[in-house]
Order: structure tokens, then sequence, then C-alpha cells
């Protein structure tokens, strides 16, 4: 496993066991459809949320947050669009949101509720 891989695993451990602590419910995990990967998908209330995780060590290449680029929020959404299609849930709404992760603070965890739309 590389070190890339493993922090992220990392990461995404630290944002379940958040979003879990914060009232939420885990439906899936690393949810693919095809190439494109769901990190966390939670239950919040009546909502859906769609959650990317970013991991860092530093904040050379900017903060973690700010790596959901437009490509990277394109592939959620589609893959979000099939989850949706697949399942039949019931609520209120759905969202998309970043759960940063700064390594280097001990970890420092960053919740953005509807960092972007569809």
């Amino acid at each position: 496993m590389t070190s890339k891989t493993s922090l992220g695993n990392k990461g995404e451990k630290l944002a379940a066991d958040f979003l879990k602590n914060s009232g939420m419910e885990i439906l899936d995990k690393n949810f693919r459809y095809g190439h494109k990967e769901i990190d966390i998908i939670v239950r919040d209330g009546n909502t859906i949320a769609f959650v990317e995780v970013k991991t860092a060590r530093s904040k050379n290449f900017g903060a973690p947050e700010e790596r959901v680029n437009l490509k990277k929020q394109k592939l959620l959404i589609d893959a979000a669009n099939f989850f949706i299609s697949k399942n039949q849930l019931d609520c209120e709404g759905f969202r998309f949101d970043v759960v940063a992760i700064d390594m280097k603070a001990g970890p420092k965890i960053l919740h953005i509720k509807n960092a972007f739309t569809a």
C-alpha cells in the first residue's frame, strides 16, 4: 500500500468516525460507479450527503478542501446520480459535502456542508 493510499484510508476512517459521532448514519463507503467513487454516503436527518474526503500532511498544494476541483465535482455528481437512481431513498434532499483533514495540525477536521451543488 502506498503512503498516499495509507494516508487516504486513514483520513476516510477519521471522517467516517467524525460524521458518525456528529449523529449521521453511514449508508455506504467507497461507493463505486465505474471509475468514479464516493468516499462516504451518509443520512443526516432527512438529507442524504455525498461526502468527499481530502486528507493532507501539508498545505504545499493548497488546503485539502481546495483539492475538490470542478472535474472531481462532476465525477461525484455522476456517481451520486447513479446511487440515487439505483436506490429508492426516502429523504427530503441531497447535498455534497467535503471533509478536509489536516494531519499536520494533529489531525484537524473541517466539515463543509453543501460544499458544491449539482
